[in-house]
């Protein structure tokens, strides 16, 4: 029998969960060749992230959990591996599986089973739309669901960290109080919730954070070198010629594309990138996505204003836009790259803190002044 659940912030949260995956499965039942996840009752969502947090507070032999739940049945599943007695649904049962299942892509499978829910085995084959709870580190869980087209990370929904729950916006992006913000969003790369569109700005976001060191990518326009002029010469590691994989992959019919292993080489050359931002200095590629440099060194542009203040955001649900000197959103990196955007106003600039912080900048026209998104919480 299911115990009553003790974490609070599982309790308000659920009911947000439960809609939201009403609305996508429904959403997605008329697409041809999508094998769909079953939406998950509230009650479950709330036990399952119960159990996860108290789980995630406790310690094995001196190590932390880190475990991702499935919630669906092994009929769901194509290959999974069964237990041959299924285990309940506990903190305790939880910390002493996780050491087996930490690599990524692997999933504990969760199902209710009368008025429990047991543990069935292990998958890395789950359906779309399918509820996951990621036990990150003590205290902080995340909750998510595998895309429509299996593609990719998967799209957060929400964060819970101890007593903060932060539900992502994913219609407005926190901004539906600000028109012009709005405006200036769809200049940012940021991921879709639904359909088969794949964000490799969004992957290569993911990429950065896995180093832990932090980086810098300039975006700049296809062609254009007035770039150059925020670009501190000669630049250290240029690449010449340009490093062009991942717009030859995205190039590719259909057809080419099933000759191979595409979603494997397109992740590849995307996180080949990514190891590149590791190195001090900034990335620079285009929007079609070549690598022109690494390691190089952004400086204001001659004839150019300080930049003095920029406007702030998240994707969260009922987050508020503030305007704030470029110092307060972060350190030198983050400087860098307003101040490269306010230079160069149809460039994009990513950046990845050392801390996980994960920040979009990119200019608005109708604000005339350097918008910053903080996306950390789509990346976790």
């Amino acid at each position: 029998m299911l115990s009553e659940p003790t974490y609070l912030p599982a309790r308000i949260v659920a009911p947000v969960i439960e809609a939201h995956f009403k609305k996508h499965l429904l959403e997605a039942q008329g697409l041809k060749n999508v094998h769909l996840a079953t939406a998950p009752d509230s009650v479950i969502i709330e036990a399952v992230i119960d159990i996860g947090f108290w789980a995630s507070l406790r310690r094995e032999e001196g190590h932390s959990p880190k475990i991702s739940l499935a919630l669906l049945s092994p009929e769901q599943s194509a290959k999974p591996l069964i237990f041959g007695q299924k285990l309940r649904l506990t903190p305790q049962n939880l910390i002493k599986l996780a050491p087996a299942v930490e690599q990524p892509g692997i999933h504990l499978g969760v199902w209710p089973e009368g008025d429990d829910i047991f543990i069935w085995g292990t998958t890395h084959s789950i359906p779309s739309i399918c509820f996951v709870l990621e036990v990150v580190e003590p205290g902080l869980l995340v909750i998510k669901h595998r895309r429509v087209d299996g593609f990719g990370k998967f799209v957060n929904i929400a964060v819970l960290q101890g007593d903060q729950i932060k539900v992502l916006d994913e219609v407005t992006m926190g901004v539906a109080d600000c028109p012009v913000l709005l405006k200036s969003l769809a200049n940012m790369p940021l991921p879709t919730f639904m359909g088969d569109s794949f964000n490799v700005l969004v992957q290569l976001a993911a990429s950065m954070r896995v180093h832990g060191k932090g980086g810098l990518v300039a975006i700049v326009p296809v062609g254009s070198e007035k770039y150059r002029e925020s670009v501190v010469h000669p630049i250290k590691y240029p690449v010449k010629p340009a490093y062009s994989a991942i717009p030859e992959l995205l190039a590719l019919t259909e057809t080419e594309r099933n000759k191979l292993e595409w979603q494997e080489a397109l992740l590849q050359a995307i996180d080949l990138i990514g190891g590149f931002t590791a190195v001090d200095g900034a990335t620079i590629i285009t929007n079609n996505y070549d690598l022109l440099a690494f390691g190089a060194k952004l400086t204001r542009a001659e004839n150019s204003a300080r930049i003095g203040q920029i406007v702030l955001t998240e994707p969260l649900a009922e987050a508020k836009a503030t305007k704030v000197h470029p110092a307060q959103n972060g350190g030198t990196r983050h400087l860098a790259a307003a101040q490269f955007v306010y230079d160069q106003n149809d460039a994009i600039a990513l950046v990845a803190s050392q801390d996980g912080q994960f920040t979009v900048f990119a200019w608005s026209v109708e604000m005339q002044m350097v918008h910053a998104h903080r996306i950390d919480v789509l990346l976790l």
